[in-house]
């Protein structure tokens, strides 16, 4: 798996979900979303987003993103997050 084509695809992919509300995150909640994406090289990856709460309800919201190519990487994929707090900023960043 190349790295920096399945960060770049994973990056892309979280951009959706950045682009999304508090409001709407929040209606995600305890949700596992999953993709399939084929990159520029022919690769194909899955996508697996998950949206919770950061740390308690009504909170912060976490959203998990991962990526692999399902070979031996699925078994430790690539990661990458983001928190968005009830008044809309990105926490952390």
């Amino acid at each position: 798996m190349d790295n920096d084509e399945a960060r770049a695809i994973l990056a892309e992919h979280l951009g959706s979900y950045r682009a999304l509300k508090y409001e709407e995150l929040a209606l995600r909640i305890d949700s596992i979303e999953t993709a399939e994406v084929q990159a520029p090289s022919g690769v194909r990856y899955q996508l697996e987003v998950r949206v919770m709460w950061d740390h308690e309800p009504n909170s912060d919201v976490r959203v998990l993103g991962s990526v692999d190519d399902g070979g031996w990487r699925a078994f430790r994929p690539l990661n990458d997050d983001f928190i968005r707090a009830p008044d809309g900023r990105f926490v952390g960043e």
